[in-house]
């Protein structure tokens, strides 16, 4: 049901677990029955001392705990206490767990951006490229690189002072120490080449997700509201990245708006141009097909299409004194040369020009230092600006990765809401009480305790792959809850007493639901200790999981049997006094 980003992930998890359920229920009904009929024999020989041994500790566990499970019955308020302090260590987990959309992930890659100053030629470009690609390859987690002159990939222009280059990282298994990732890397390029006299270069990480954004960082504009020229939005983005780049959270903080291009500005006389007979139209499109490009049509060949531009040869475009070469058609018919109608004179200004939302804008890049996460990025930038700038002048508008982060959150507690209410309905359809499947969601709390310290004591961060994490552990706690509820409903209604329906039902599936749990924790835990391509995102839905099923397992089990004794004393006492109303 959610919508977005987030809401396309959360779908392609659903789909995936739904087909796997369904195939996993199909097989468990039709063949598992077969296979037990087949596999199990009626008299079994004394098992292996191994074997004999684990039993052993089993039973002892399973004593031990029953034990614990009777205590807790019988201390309600204690246990009320324990539970309101992991429901405070929970909050407070919450709230120390960095936020963010994606991990940043070592995809073997990274990226080099280098900024000369304005209107430097393209050979000066070629050098610096070339001796900052040297100063890389000395580093031996190198393969390669390849740099590219005279293109700004941040601003997306052809820019002669401006080159990316791109960094390709040797094998993950040549890259086995903490100091080898890419996120480390990124650290020791930039302290490298931070200093540079001759560029501004900086090294980021490619983007988790391709597509999102340009790099693995955040994008935003700096609007301004109050009419400002843009050499003035220019100071203030200056303003804004200085004090960006002396945060702890951010690094490689920079604006593409540059206003100290050496320019050529045309200027048309229009007195001229109405005495010669030629519309102002005429003049701009005669300047746009022979100093630029303009477009004509399109046509196909050989079943694709090409588009067709009109553009000025080399030879009578390359000097401002081109301008005379150049003739413009007049009204009747009569060719008029546009050093007549215009002239050409220098300036210094932008050479790109961005507006957002209408208004005139500066763009803003940057990335979280190692560390920090997306989240405090982003929440450090919006202090930073609002700490630099007037709110009256500028506004805030999040483009790329940082967009999706800041209008996707919320949306991972809604999902969490939905996941925990549906299961509350069909477990309320299918025992056809409102009290008892309480008992069951309560087990989902610690399960989640669980997932939020395990991410915390890793160092990882709240995101969409944890989120996940937690709408998997509420089927996942719940059925553990399920085998002592039903059993216990069961004990309930052969006669045994409330308490001994809760004791009994935690006794006889203390095996079943330990050794499930087991199983699927050993079949979750190669996330955890995963390397290579995607390894961030693998850890982080599979350490939460792993620590909720940890939690769920350990802690919950001994909780549920107590909710169940609260909730069906709870159930039997209005059972009754409704009784009693209906007899009268």
């Amino acid at each position: 049901f959610m919508e977005g980003f987030v809401g396309v992930i959360q779908k392609q998890f659903a789909l995936t677990l739904v087909v796997s359920v369904c195939i996993s229920g199909f097989v468990a009904l039709t063949l598992t029955p077969a296979l037990c009929a087949v596999m199990l024999k009626r008299q079994e020989n004394k098992p292996f001392w191994i074997v004999q041994k684990f039993n052993d500790f089993f039973d002892f566990s399973t004593k031990l705990f029953t034990a614990g499970v009777a205590k807790i019955l019988k201390h309600v308020i204690i246990s009320f206490i324990v539970i309101g302090i992991m429901g405070f260590a929970t909050y407070g987990l919450f709230q120390k767990v960095p936020k963010g959309l994606v991990p940043s992930e070592d995809k073997g890659a990274l990226m080099v951006i280098t900024s000369l100053p304005p209107s430097t030629n393209m050979l000066k470009t070629k050098e610096e490229v070339k001796s900052i690609s040297n100063a890389i390859l000395s580093n031996p987690n190198v393969e390669f690189t390849m740099g590219v002159a005279g293109y700004d990939m941040l601003a997306s222009s052809l820019r002669e002072n401006s080159a990316i280059s791109f960094i390709k990282l040797k094998d993950w298994s040549e890259r086995k120490g903490a100091t080898d990732g890419a996120d480390a890397l990124v650290g020791q390029f930039n302290g490298m080449l931070w200093g540079s006299k001759n560029s501004m270069t900086f090294v980021v990480n490619v983007p988790p997700i391709m597509g999102l954004s340009m790099t693995g960082g955040f994008e935003m504009y700096l609007q301004n509201k109050s009419g400002k020229s843009y050499n003035e939005i220019e100071a203030d983005a200056r303003k804004v990245t200085a004090a960006a780049n002396a945060r702890p959270e951010l690094t490689g903080v920079r604006t593409t708006l540059e206003t100290n291009y050496r320019q050529f500005k045309i200027t048309v006389d229009k007195e001229k141009a109405k005495l010669f007979g030629v519309s102002e139209s005429e003049i701009f499109s005669t300047i746009a097909a022979t100093f630029g490009s303009y477009y004509i049509n399109d046509f196909n060949l050989a079943g694709k299409s090409y588009r067709v531009y009109a553009r000025a040869s080399d030879n009578f475009r390359n000097n401002p004194e081109d301008l005379r070469k150049i003739f413009v058609r007049s009204k009747d018919g009569g060719m008029v040369p546009l050093n007549s109608v215009a002239t050409l004179t220098r300036s210094i200004g932008p050479d790109i020009v961005d507006r957002f939302n209408l208004f005139p804008a500066a763009k803003i890049m940057g990335d979280p230092k190692p560390g920090y996460t997306s989240g405090d990025a982003i929440r450090a930038i919006q202090e930073v600006v609002n700490d630099t700038l007037s709110s009256d002048d500028y506004a805030i508008s999040w483009a790329g990765t940082a967009y999706q982060e800041v209008n996707s959150q919320g949306t991972g507690t809604v999902a969490f809401i939905f996941g925990m209410v549906f299961v509350f309905l069909i477990l309320a359809a299918q025992y056809e009480r409102w009290l008892i499947p309480l008992a069951v969601i309560t087990a989902v709390p610690f399960a989640v305790f669980g997932s939020l310290l395990a991410v915390w004591i890793r160092g990882l961060t709240n995101d969409i792959y944890f989120e996940i994490g937690l709408l998997l552990l509420i089927g996942l706690a719940a059925k553990n809850a399920i085998l002592i509820v039903e059993f216990a409903m069961q004990e309930r209604e052969s006669g045994k007493s409330i308490f001994e329906s809760a004791v009994n039902a935690a006794k006889l599936r203390f095996r079943p639901i330990v050794m499930t749990s087991i199983a699927f924790t050993l079949g979750v835990f190669p996330m955890v200790i995963s390397t290579g391509a995607g390894a961030a995102s693998r850890h982080s839905l599979g350490t939460g999981v792993v620590g909720g099923m940890i939690a769920s397992t350990t802690i919950a089990i001994f909780f549920v049997p107590l909710f169940y004794y609260l909730l069906e004393n709870l159930n039997e006492k209005y059972w009754k006094k409704g009784a009693k109303k209906d007899e009268k």
